[in-house]
């Protein structure tokens, strides 16, 4: 799975959070048989960010959570 495919996979998920204008990733949206897909891709994009492919901002940008 690429960086832009995991991006766009978890901005499915994004949500409104109770704190209001806060956004957040829900995994309880994910079905359990697509659950694992979402992992990974969370698992993908939290390496890009460690190895400086992103930043944490951008890449909060880019999933629509600011």
């Amino acid at each position: 799975m690429s960086l832009e495919s995991s991006i766009n996979k978890l901005k499915t998920i994004v949500k409104y959070s109770t704190v209001k204008g806060q956004k957040h990733l829900d995994l309880s949206l994910v079905s359990a048989g697509d659950r694992i897909d979402f992992e990974k891709a969370l698992a993908k994009i939290n390496v890009a960010v460690k190895n400086g492919e992103l930043t944490e901002e951008k890449l909060k940008q880019r999933l629509g959570l600011i």
